[in-house]
C-alpha cells in the first residue's frame, strides 16, 4: 500500500507514466473540457496523437489499477495525486502531505469540475523546485510542476508573462513542440483562471491551517 487509510481502491505507483506518450493530453486536457476553446485542444500541442492519448488511457483509468504520483518536498509539504479510478465515479484526488505527520489531507479533487482548495502561483512553484532526493517519487521540476498545475487557484495569473513561459518551458521539457507549447500554456493559464476558485479569505493549505479540506485525513507509507 502506498498510501496508509487510502484503502478504498488498488493503489499502485504511477511515477514512471509522466514519461510515456499520451500521458499529458489525459493529464490536462481535461481542464479545456468547458469548449471555451476557439481553438479546440489537441494531444498534438504535446507533441502526442490521439492514438497516443487513448493507449495512456486505458492505464490511467484502470479498475484495477489506480496510479499514484508522490511529490516529496525537501523543506515543507509535498503532495500525491492519486487516479481514483471508481468504477462510475473516476476523478483525481490531490493529497497534501507534511513533515512530521503520518497522513496527508485531501485538499482538492477533480471530477470533471475543480473542488477543494487549491494553491497559489507562487506556493506551486514552490512545490515543484523542491523536490526531495531521499524520498520516493516525482524528482523531475518540470513534471512536478504539470502534475500539479490542476490545484492551480490563482486569478491574477494569467496576466503574468513569466507564468505563460515557465509553463511553456515545462511543457517544452516534457516533450512538447517549441511552436505549440506556447499555445497550449496559454490555453491552460486561461481555463485554470476562468474556473478559479481561489477566495482570499481561506487560509492556503500550506499555511498549517485546515482550510478548507475536501475527505478525512489518510495515512501515508514512506
Amino acid at each position: 500500500m502506498l498510501i496508509k487509510g487510502y484503502d478504498i481502491g488498488p493503489l499502485v505507483a504511477g511515477e514512471s507514466l509522466p514519461a510515456l506518450p499520451g500521458f499529458w493530453s489525459n493529464h490536462l486536457l481535461a481542464m479545456c473540457s468547458d469548449g471555451a476553446c476557439a481553438e479546440p485542444p489537441v494531444p498534438e500541442w504535446f507533441g502526442e496523437d490521439g492514438a497516443d492519448a487513448d493507449a495512456m488511457s486505458e492505464v490511467l483509468f484502470d479498475p484495477d489499477r489506480w496510479p499514484v504520483f508522490r511529490i516529496p518536498a525537501e523543506d515543507g509539504p509535498g503532495a500525491v495525486v492519486v487516479y481514483r479510478n471508481l468504477d462510475g465515479d473516476y476523478g483525481t484526488d490531490y493529497l497534501l502531505t507534511r513533515p512530521g505527520r503520518p497522513y496527508a489531507e485531501q485538499i482538492a479533487g477533480w471530477d470533471g469540475d475543480f473542488s477543494g482548495t487549491g494553491l497559489t502561483w507562487r506556493e506551486l512553484v514552490r512545490l515543484a523546485d523542491n523536490p526531495s532526493p531521499a524520498v520516493e517519487g516525482v524528482q523531475d521540476t518540470a513534471t512536478r510542476f504539470l502534475l500539479l498545475l490542476p490545484l492551480l487557484t490563482d486569478p491574477d495569473v494569467s496576466a503574468s508573462a513569466s507564468a505563460s513561459a515557465r509553463l511553456a518551458t515545462a511543457l517544452a521539457a516534457v516533450g512538447a513542440p517549441q511552436d505549440t507549447a506556447s499555445i497550449a500554456a496559454e490555453h491552460l493559464l486561461a481555463h485554470l483562471t476562468w474556473r478559479s476558485r481561489h477566495d482570499p479569505g481561506w487560509a492556503s493549505p500550506l499555511s498549517g491551517e485546515s482550510g478548507h479540506v475536501v475527505a478525512a485525513s489518510v495515512s501515508v507509507e514512506p
